[in-house]
């Protein structure tokens, strides 16, 4: 943000003053007011700054980040780990003088986005898009283990073990096997009682 943009933003903005007994005073409204207060502000689009009432010091910078480490403390979880992280590797970096810019402008384009994001998701998802893209995981997933299992070759020949055996053609094939062996035995005698016929016959003649 440019100085004459700044100059302008606070001029237009609420005076906040923070005593020594880290009370804030809203000079508008005449009253005391909290952190969740301010943060109420922003989020409604109502700028503020913030002075030190005793030295007259602009502490709006540390007063917005104790805001959202206070709605990190509630369990809100905007910022990731792994952004914190990287983010502090920035502090003292050759590119820190690059971030605030990058990240003003990355904002300033979502929040712009914003409303046409929230339609889009609400056309897709419904009222709740969240819990719709996770009921489309969950649901994902089990095509997903249908699938693996379809595929899966150990699975599926125990599947086919699992299958019951026909029952009537094997009676067939049964009965086929016991009349072969019975004709093969029956022949195996035949070959014998021929053999000691001519055994019989040679040993007659001598």
């Amino acid at each position: 943000m440019t100085g004459e943009a700044a100059s302008a933003t606070t001029a237009n903005a609420v005076v906040i003053k923070k005593y020594a007994n880290r009370r804030l005073y809203n000079t508008a409204t005449s009253t005391y007011v909290t952190l969740d207060d301010l943060a109420d502000m922003v989020k409604k689009g109502t700028d503020f700054v913030v002075y030190d009432a005793k030295s007259g010091e602009d502490i709006t910078r540390p007063v917005l980040t104790q805001i959202i480490f206070e709605e990190e403390g509630k369990g809100q979880n905007l910022l990731p780990i792994k952004f914190l992280r990287q983010l502090i590797r920035f502090y003292g970096d050759s590119m820190q003088a690059f971030v605030p810019g990058y990240l003003e402008m990355s904002l300033e384009s979502l929040t712009k986005e914003q409303d046409k994001l929230r339609q889009q998701l609400a056309e897709i998802w419904g009222a709740d898009p969240f819990k719709a893209m996770q009921e489309q995981t969950e649901r994902n997933m089990a095509m997903f283990h249908d699938a693996m299992r379809m595929f899966n070759p150990f699975t599926a020949a125990m599947a086919g073990q699992q299958q019951p055996k026909p029952q009537e053609p094997a009676k067939p094939r049964e009965s086929a096997a016991s009349s072969g062996g019975k004709d093969d035995l029956q022949a195996l005698k035949d070959q014998l009682s021929a053999m000691q016929r001519k055994i019989d016959a040679i040993a007659g003649g001598k």
